[in-house]
């Protein structure tokens, strides 16, 4: 198997499915990162997929007076999405599960650690939704945990406008510097906003590596995963 990697977790925003437009799903764009998932399920690779929701709804930065309720309904869109993801590949011939940490079983899995690697192991691709069913949570830290109880190798983290970890914001300083590898300490430390710190801790505890990359060329995914050098690379030592 021409692959460095065996079992992963990705991270889509929910801005990643949205393509060219503002908000919502675009299906051309949901169907190409949907065909190198298949790819990389043909080659073996066991492969869960934590979406997010920033498309349809942004709990952290709404103006509801009930932070708990915005990110409630923020969780509730990442189920959206998930069901989106799970119909484009099943279109295309992907067996694919959706659990939710809030329970909705008429849509989808309550989310169960064990049936879940199971899942991974017969070839089936996992969508985790509803985050990680609490709020003042991220789905960066939901993506991170669920890493961790998968036993991942590595998180892919696909984001939408930068190709990586920058050291200021690449849209505003066209000077902005990229950085090829980094430390979980130097995300802390420097306050860069590739995720929040407490998904950044929790990959630093588990030793897990993190790989930020521009999910805007979906083959990247099938790149990395063939050990190509692309975006930025977070772990313990850098290389």
């Amino acid at each position: 198997m021409d692959s460095k990697y065996k079992r992963i977790v990705l991270k889509i925003s929910g801005e990643a499915l949205s393509g060219d437009n503002s908000g919502g799903i675009d299906e051309k764009t949901l169907l190409e990162i949907s065909k190198e998932i298949k790819k990389a399920n043909d080659m073996g690779i066991e492969i869960s997929i934590v979406v997010g929701g920033g498309n349809i709804w942004r709990g952290a930065s709404a103006k509801l007076n009930d932070r708990a309720t915005s990110d409630y309904m923020g969780m509730l869109a990442t189920v959206i999405n998930g069901m989106a993801l799970q119909d484009a590949l099943e279109t295309l011939g992907v067996p694919t599960r959706v659990q939710t940490a809030i329970e909705m079983r008429q849509v989808a899995e309550p989310y169960i650690r064990r049936r879940a690697i199971r899942h991974m192991e017969k070839g089936r691709v996992v969508i985790f939704s509803g985050g990680s069913g609490n709020p003042y949570f991220s789905t960066d830290t939901t993506a991170a945990l669920r890493a961790a109880e998968m036993n991942a190798e590595v998180l892919f983290l696909a984001k939408k406008g930068v190709e990586g970890v920058y050291d200021d914001d690449p849209n505003i300083n066209p000077s902005a510097r990229m950085y090829r590898n980094l430390k979980y300490i130097d995300i802390l430390n420097q306050e860069l906003k590739v995720m929040d710190s407490t998904a950044t801790s929790l990959c630093m505890d588990n030793d897990i590596p993190i790989i930020v990359f521009s999910i805007e060329e979906p083959e990247n995914i099938i790149k990395i995963i063939k050990g190509e050098k692309i975006g930025t690379v977070i772990k313990r030592e850098e290389e």
